[in-house]
């Protein structure tokens, strides 16, 4: 079963630096597989509040998490400083689908790499709700020029 490369730092259109801690390392010596989910989120929700776009407490619409999925390539341990790379994959009426690259501090080739989809949901009713224009545009602007 052939598998597609990971893609690499130049596909990626933002960048969060985040520290491993000593209790990410599994009993192998390696981060578990969970906590690189915990970056996605982190990654994908920092940059939607520094682009203006999620208010936690009172934001309308909201994202809810349907699809998540991650590949491995290499492992990474604490004490490494990771980098989290996003880019937009694909953006549907109310869905998203973000692309996120894990690489080790200054690494060129990626440790990981996942997918993250948000449907956009009214906040009282839950149903979904079609993405605001200035969220589509702002969201265009983490597409990135590289196919995948």
């Amino acid at each position: 079963m052939s598998r597609a490369a990971l893609m690499g730092r130049d596909f990626y259109r933002v960048w969060r630096t985040i520290g491993t801690r000593w209790a990410d390392n599994d009993a192998y010596g390696h981060v578990n597989n969970v906590v690189y989910y915990g970056w996605f989120d982190t990654a994908v929700n920092a940059w939607l509040i520094d682009a203006g776009l999620l208010d936690v407490g009172g934001g309308d619409p909201i994202g809810l998490v349907v699809d998540t999925g991650c590949r491995y390539a290499r492992p990474l341990a604490f004490p490494q400083q990771v980098e989290v790379g996003l880019a937009l994959d694909e953006m549907g009426s109310s869905s998203v689908r973000y692309r996120l690259g894990v690489f080790g501090h200054g690494e060129n080739g990626a440790a990981a790499e996942g997918h993250f989809v948000h449907v956009y949901v009214d906040r009282e009713s839950r149903r979904p709700a079609p993405l605001p224009a200035a969220w589509r545009a702002k969201l265009e602007t983490i597409r990135s020029t590289l196919s995948p």
